[in-house]
């Protein structure tokens, strides 16, 4: 028999969950998010209460307008000379007037697909570096890659070099409750810091706001970008390990130049966020510079005030006058940039879209095919790369603008994480990645088989989930 005591326990858990509804509602409403999203987590939170109000407060919310301030380029920039005006080249005029840095002519710019040839021209820039390191990466996991690449901090640390290391602490998570390996690197007075700690005030520390940029920092005059975090998964000698041979398809790239500014004050704001320090942002000396590539470094997220990546992007689709080719490890695109590739592809410019014909998400892989074959069935050229799981992230617009980077094709990369990217105006660098996307082609099929009606029915039910991911 249920006593009174137990019937008004029940109604003021009813009352609290209900309380708890109206805020996650009111918070939705207040956010700045596309209609779609907005229906989805509205929907999620009435008839899914108790499993759709947790998850939103976990990974609901979008800019950190309270916390991290936004970064500031252009009241904190050097080396004006190399920077590229708008109205030379229009390509970059949205970007500005979002409030990203101006392109830079003068870089240079080199190409990393290699995954030894990634570790090892990481270990020569650290054993290069004389003032200073800077790493900023979403994954670190101690393991015999990352070894090797600990004890060349260790010695450039006892040099007196200074060491800086941000990893996330939930693409981290291994390392962040286990920091041992990081003592003898604090010893010589390294630096290992955490994007947002999962114990401090975690209801202001959304799980959804992850660091998934990566920026190897080198003196302030070189930087290696892209899409590969510090791990045997990622990077490493060949071995006879499995880990060795199942490695991610990966993607860098190094660069000199202006820009490597851009990527300092990225890091550095990200820096003073983690340890709460003040952003006071010493620029490095003005240097001449002779690179031949016009660069422009592009970041998102919570601490950008608006979404000029994703701007850049829906632009660049629609303004493309002759090929748009992708390489995204997941591909879960909003309902405009959907509409804009299939636009695209109805005018008559050449779209290819090169995706794993498996990701390392079994979730993801079920969410993304619905667009997969609307695409497919258009006749759109998807091909699906079938030897290892491609994590690369890359694009090419005609004949000679190129974009690589972090950033992943799908609703959390473009409007919840912080990421980076670099577009670049170069024939000659974008012959380069075309060469590599071409290999990329011919590891891959374009046999997309239909589904069957079961599987059609559970894609159809979690592409109505695909805004909140």
């Amino acid at each position: 028999m249920i006593t009174s005591s137990q019937l008004i326990i029940t109604y003021l858990l009813l009352l609290l969950g209900a309380m708890f509804v109206f805020i996650a509602l009111g918070h939705i409403l207040y956010q700045k998010r596309s209609p779609t999203s907005m229906v989805a987590w509205i929907t999620s939170v009435i008839f899914l209460p108790f499993i759709a109000v947790p998850f939103y407060f976990l990974i609901g919310a979008r800019k950190e307008r309270y916390h991290k301030r936004y970064v500031d380029f252009h009241n904190e920039m050097s080396n004006q000379d190399y920077n590229v005006t708008s109205f030379e080249h229009s390509i970059f005029n949205l970007s500005e007037k979002n409030g990203i840095p101006s392109a830079t002519r003068h870089n240079t710019f080199q190409l990393i697909t290699d995954d030894r040839e990634a570790y090892n021209i990481m270990l020569e820039e650290i054993e290069k570096a004389e003032k200073s390191i800077d790493i900023c990466t979403y994954e670190f996991q101690f393991d015999e890659s990352t070894h090797v690449i600990l004890e060349a901090l260790v010695r450039k640390a006892q040099e007196g070099v200074k060491v800086r290391l941000l990893l996330d602490t939930v693409g981290s998570l291994a390392v962040y409750l286990n920091q041992k390996n990081f003592a003898e690197l604090k010893r010589y007075g390294g630096e290992v810091a955490f994007f947002t700690s999962l114990f401090k005030k975690p209801y202001l520390n959304y799980i959804s706001l992850r660091n998934h940029r990566k920026i190897y920092l080198f003196d302030q005059t070189r930087v290696i970008s892209g899409g590969m975090n510090l791990s045997n998964a990622y990077m490493g000698e060949k071995s006879t390990s499995k880990s060795t041979s199942n490695r991610y398809k990966g993607l860098l790239y190094l660069l000199t130049g202006p820009s490597v500014i851009h990527f300092y004050h990225i890091f550095h704001s990200d820096w003073c966020y983690a340890v709460k320090e003040e952003e006071i942002c010493i620029l490095p000396t003005k240097k001449e510079y002779s690179g031949e590539n016009i660069l422009q470094v592009v970041p998102s997220g919570p601490d950008i005030p608006s979404d000029g990546l994703y701007e850049a992007l829906l632009n660049a689709f629609y303004n493309a006058k002759k090929r748009i080719w992708m390489v995204t490890p997941y591909f879960i695109p909003d309902e405009n940039i959907m509409q804009a590739l299939i636009i695209a592809h109805r005018k008559g410019v050449e779209v290819k879209l090169i995706t794993p014909k498996e990701s390392d998400h079994l979730f993801v892989d079920i969410v993304r095919m619905p667009y997969i074959r609307e695409l497919h069935d258009i006749g759109v050229d998807v091909i699906l790369y079938e030897n290892r799981v491609l994590h690369a992230k890359a694009m090419l617009i005609d004949d000679d603008k190129s974009m690589v980077g972090s950033v992943n094709m799908d609703n959390r990369s473009l409007f919840f994480n912080y990421e980076v990217v670099t577009f670049i105006d170069s024939v000659e660098t974008q012959k380069h990645i075309e060469i590599w996307m071409e290999s990329l082609i011919c590891e891959g099929t374009r046999n997309i088989q239909p589904p069957s009606r079961v599987r059609e029915g559970v894609e159809n039910i979690m592409k109505v989930f695909a805004p909140i991911l």
